[in-house]
């Protein structure tokens, strides 16, 4: 998938109709697992069961995902392409630091219009140990998807934008992680959002 300029704003090439279809396929797994993993708890449910409820061969089933763990996985690489597709919509002239916090509100908005849901999914993340290591390798894979759009930014001449870009992109990420944290741990008291502003404010002004 490349990156282009066009009008103000960086662009992907849209995804193929076979990339489309994968990813179609893969989020209707990812949904009957999670109410699987709700109803029988995460360690309980089988890949049989999931493949069964998806309406798949088991054989099917690992042709979209490695493991079970994958399946929740999975929605933090969505996430990651999401973010990337957001920072790609966004002005080109627009500073990179608050180009990343608007593009992170794919998934503060999410977590607004279906707190529900994203309260399951941390809990889901806290109570399987095993989660929470691939949950920070996979967040840290984002950085390998924005990195290059922000270097783009930054522009790709200039001494150091590489560097600077990563920086940017793991710093955002880390700002994301310690405000969800801290939005789990308050219940949702205070809206995702203005933890995520609170933490990238801290590092640099949102202006």
């Amino acid at each position: 998938m490349g990156i282009s300029s066009t009008d103000g704003q960086l662009k992907s090439t849209p995804p193929t109709l076979r990339e489309r279809t994968r990813r179609a396929m893969r989020a209707e797994v990812i949904e009957v697992a999670f109410r699987l993993f709700a109803e029988h708890g995460f360690d309980q449910t089988t890949v049989e069961q999931i493949a069964a409820e998806a309406g798949l061969s088991r054989t099917t089933f690992f042709r979209y995902f490695g493991t079970k763990e994958d399946v929740v996985l999975g929605r933090m690489a969505e996430l990651g392409h999401d973010i990337a597709s957001a920072l790609d919509a966004r002005p080109a002239n627009e500073h990179p630091w608050l180009a990343l916090r608007r593009a992170i509100d794919v998934v503060t908005q999410v977590d607004t219009e279906n707190m529900d849901e994203a309260r399951k999914f941390m809990r889901l993340m806290s109570d399987a140990c095993a989660l929470r290591t691939h949950e920070w390798e996979r967040t840290q894979g984002w950085q390998g998807i924005l990195a290059p759009r922000l270097q783009q930014r930054l522009g790709k001449q200039k001494t150091g934008a590489d560097t600077r870009a990563a920086a940017l992109a793991a710093s955002a990420i880390a700002c994301l992680n310690v405000a969800t944290d801290s939005w789990m741990q308050d219940d949702g008291a205070r809206p995702l959002s203005e933890l995520v502003d609170e933490a990238m404010g801290a590092v640099a002004p949102l202006e």
